[in-house]
Parts: C-alpha cells; structure tokens; sequence
C-alpha cells in the first residue's frame, strides 16, 4: 500500500527519530488489533504520547480503517483532540474524551488503548466482572478497574470518574462497553490487552459450556502474581520480549506500516 494512495505524505524525515519509532509501533499496534480481530470498524482508537512533549499525541486517521494505517497516517493532536499537523484526515475528538482524561491523569500511561470486542463487551455486562477462572486471568486480576456505563463517552465531566476508576491500574473493563488498557510503552498497552481479551475469551467460552466453572483461590492468585512479577512475568518485560516478534509477523504479512 501506497501511503500517497490515501492522500498522506512520508513524513519520516520531517519528525524526529524518537518520534518515528513512536510512530511506527503505534500504527504496528493498530494493524495488530485488526489483525487478531479487535477492531470496530473505525470506532475505537489507541494512542500514544509524542516523545518528549506532554500534550501532543498519536492518534487514527478518522474514517482509515486499521489494516491501512501506516506510521506517516497517524494524526499528531493536542490535549482537546485537536489536530496541530496537517493531515487529509479528520480526528474524532469525542473518541479522544476517554483518552485526553487518561493522559493527562497519568504521566506513565504513554499509550492507551481501548476496543470494543465481543468478548469483552460480554463480560462487560455481567455484574461479576472478570472472573478468577483461568491462568490467563492472574496477571489482570491483580490490577484491574471497572467503570460503570454513562451513555457514549462524549461530555468532559465524565473524565474525573473514569480517571478515579482506573487509579494507577493497568486495566480498565468499562461496563456495557469494552476494555482498556495501559502501558508506558505501546508494547505495554498491546499485551496487557492481550491478557484481557484472552480472559474474557476464555470466560465466555467456559460460560457457555454450561458446566460449574472452577473459581482460583484467592491465595493461589495472590501467590502466583507474585511470582509472575518477581520473573520475566512483568508487563514491561512481556512487551519487550514478543513485540519484536510481533513486528516480524508483521512484516511478513504487509511491511506498509512503517510508511
């Protein structure tokens, strides 16, 4: 794919080179969502802050769906959504409400990322939450929110709950409406999602089953948790360890997102 096919110009020597890695893992992160089938045709976004500034940020070209996004496609905007470099395309700056309120909450949180999946959708809707049931879950259980639902996430005066409901967590399950997560790096937010959308895959399909679901007991959570975080476990060791991977599979199958 052709970025000037889509109207966007090159612009890696026009950003600086942090910038540019930024850039390329954040639109990596968008082809990654539509490639485990994440996405909600253009409705939800992922963002990233712009390195060594405290608000500007990366976000979707509005209407490019996320198979098509490419490093020089990213939308470079302020804290109020609004757009400060040139681009053929428009922002939604309503979907940026959840995003602006977490940035600026949260000086860690460089990158959030928010879907809408089935399977998170669905245990968004059950008054239980994420249930202690699988592996998968122990790592997210330990640092996990929930919000309850206000209609679309559109007025401002929404942000202080939803920043209260994440605290310093790393997970957010927003009730009758998807998932989030966070990370200091995009690698971060990328598998901690890939935790969350795995449990709540695994807790639809175990439901469904219609047999007595095993609960973990507390104790082995807590004990198991412990574990992960004193090994390679951590969040930030996990992304750095299988992002470069993830790029490889990535550049396999369609290299056009570093454009």
């Amino acid at each position: 794919m052709n970025d000037l096919a889509h109207g966007v110009l090159p612009l890696r020597d026009k950003v600086s080179p942090e910038e540019w890695a930024v850039r390329v893992d954040l639109a990596a992160c968008y082809r990654l969502v539509a490639h485990y089938g994440w996405e909600d045709l253009v409705f939800t976004h992922i963002t990233a802050r712009v390195p060594g500034t405290e608000d500007q940020f990366l976000i979707n070209p509005y209407g490019m769906f996320f198979d098509e996004i490419t490093a020089s496609s990213l939308v470079k905007i302020d804290i109020h959504g609004s757009k400060v470099q040139d681009s053929p395309y428009p922002v939604n700056p309503a979907g940026f409400v959840i995003h602006s309120a977490i940035h600026a909450a949260r000086h860690d949180a460089r990158c959030v990322l928010h879907t809408h999946t089935l399977n998170g959708v669905a245990v968004s809707t059950q008054r239980a939450g994420l249930l202690p049931i699988s592996q998968h879950s122990i790592s997210v259980l330990a640092s996990l929110g929930y919000h309850d639902f206000e209609g679309p996430a559109l007025r401002d005066d929404e942000k202080p709950r939803l920043v209260a409901d994440l605290g310093d967590k790393t997970s957010l399950v927003l009730r009758n409406h998807g998932l989030l997560t966070v990370g200091q790096t995009v690698a971060e937010a990328f598998v901690a999602m890939y935790y969350l959308e795995t449990s709540c895959a695994i807790q639809v399909r175990a439901q469904s089953g219609g047999g007595e679901l095993i609960p973990v007991p507390k104790e082995v959570i807590e004990s198991s948790y412990a574990q992960l975080m004193a090994g390679p476990g951590r969040r930030g060791n996990l992304g750095a360890l299988v992002w470069p991977g993830l790029l490889r599979r990535l550049d396999r199958l369609d290299p056009s997102y570093r454009a």
